[in-house]
C-alpha cells in the first residue's frame, strides 16, 4: 500500500509516497481503509521538530520522537474511512462500517492508505450526514471542545466567550455552546469574523483590534 512516509526532520519536502506492507488487524482491531485524513499540529510538530520551550526540552523531544527523525515514520493522527476487515473478537463494527477515529493512542498512521485501528480506540461510526473530510476532524479537536463544554456545564441563557473561536476546538466550541442555548461571543481576527458568525457566536470580538479588546480586558476586570 502507499503512505506518506516522514524521512526526517524538516519541511514536508522530508514526507515522501512510499509502498510499505498493507496491515493486517489483530483479534481486537478493525482495518479501515482511509478516505481522509487532516494535517494536525501535532503532526506538524512531529514532522518539523518544532519543540517549544527550554532546550532540554528539545533533548527530552528528541529521545521520545526519534534522534534523526520520527519513529513512527507515518504520521497521521486523525483519519475517516471504512472498515475492510474486522479480528475474530471485534463486535462493535462490521465490514463496510463507515468510521473515523483518532489514531493518537495506536502508533499514527492515519496518512497510510490502510490503517490497524483497536475496536475500543477513539472511533465511532460516521453520521451519515458528514463527509469523510468534515468526519475525519472529530477525533482530536471535536472531542477535546466536547469534554471542556461539559466540563463547564454550560446551561441556556449563559454568556459563554470563546476565544480562538477559529481554531479547530474553537470552532466546535461555538457551536456547542449554541446548541445548549448559551449567548456566544466568539474572538478571532478579521479573516475569521464571517466564519465565527455563521457557526452561532451572536458577537464577534476581532483580537487585531487593540482598543476594543483592552476594553474587554478592563470590563471583564471591573466584573
Amino acid at each position: 500500500m502507499k503512505a506518506a512516509v516522514c524521512t526526517g526532520y524538516g519541511s514536508p519536502d522530508v514526507i515522501k509516497i512510499t509502498e510499505i506492507e498493507k496491515p493486517s488487524p489483530k483479534a481486537n482491531e478493525v482495518l479501515i481503509k482511509v478516505y481522509a485524513t487532516t494535517v494536525h499540529r501535532g503532526d506538524v510538530r512531529m514532522r518539523s521538530f518544532n519543540v517549544p520551550g527550554p532546550p532540554w526540552q528539545a533533548i527530552i523531544g528528541r529521545l521520545f520522537l526519534g534522534i534523526t527523525k520520527p519513529r513512527r515514520a507515518v504520521l497521521g493522527m486523525e483519519l475517516s474511512g471504512k472498515v475492510e476487515a474486522i479480528g475474530k473478537n471485534v463486535t462493535k463494527y462490521k465490514e463496510g462500517d463507515e468510521v473515523f477515529a483518532s489514531t493518537v493512542w495506536c502508533g499514527l498512521g492515519g496518512y497510510a492508505e490502510y490503517k490497524c485501528v483497536p475496536e475500543n480506540n477513539v472511533m465511532s461510526n460516521k453520521p451519515t450526514n458528514t463527509t469523510f473530510e468534515e468526519a475525519a476532524t472529530l477525533p482530536s479537536g471535536g472531542v477535546t471542545a466536547l469534554w471542556i463544554i461539559k466540563k463547564s456545564k454550560i446551561q441556556k441563557d449563559q454568556k459563554v466567550l470563546i476565544y480562538g473561536a477559529s481554531g479547530s476546538v474553537g470552532t466546535f466550541s461555538v457551536q456547542f455552546a449554541k446548541h445548549l442555548g448559551a449567548e456566544v461571543t466568539g474572538v478571532c481576527s478579521t479573516q475569521n469574523i464571517d466564519l465565527v458568525k455563521s457557526l452561532g457566536a451572536k458577537y464577534v470580538i476581532d483580537y487585531t483590534k487593540p482598543v476594543l479588546f483592552m476594553i474587554m480586558r478592563q470590563n471583564t476586570r471591573m466584573a
